[in-house]
């Protein structure tokens, strides 16, 4: 079967924006759900970590959490106090998470809070 050369012109002539629409339509998709709001995670993680100060609880990307004990502006690394007396250097972009005084009580409360059980309650056993 062969088909003429009038037919196969005829068919494609009208999809020339038509056939971009698709894909403007997949990149405004991407745009909305994906780009923009990983842009604004970015700059709002930026904004905290050029933020940091002394005293601030932090935890990094690799779970270490400790207070800020040297932050100097302008440097890329603040020192952090992850136990009495033991400080490390952490790069800025490595801190995951700003953590609050209030939050971190608020924890321990929480865990004080929390009725201690054994393997018996798990297990239906009662003391």
């Amino acid at each position: 079967m062969i088909i003429s050369p009038a037919f196969a012109q005829a068919s494609g002539g009208a999809g020339g924006l038509s056939s971009l629409l698709p894909f403007l339509l997949i990149f405004v998709v991407f745009y909305f759900f994906l780009i923009r709001p990983q842009q604004k995670r970015a700059k709002e993680h930026r904004e905290m970590v050029n933020n940091v100060k002394r005293g601030d609880k932090i935890v990094t990307s690799g779970g270490l959490l400790g207070t800020v004990s040297k932050s100097v502006e302008g440097q890329e690394t603040v020192e952090v106090e992850i136990a009495k007396d033991i400080r490390v250097s952490v790069m800025r972009t490595m801190i995951a998470d700003l953590r609050d005084k209030k939050d971190a009580s608020k924890t321990a409360k929480a865990k004080e809070d929390t009725p201690k059980q054994g393997l018996g309650a798990l297990f239906g056993k009662k003391k």
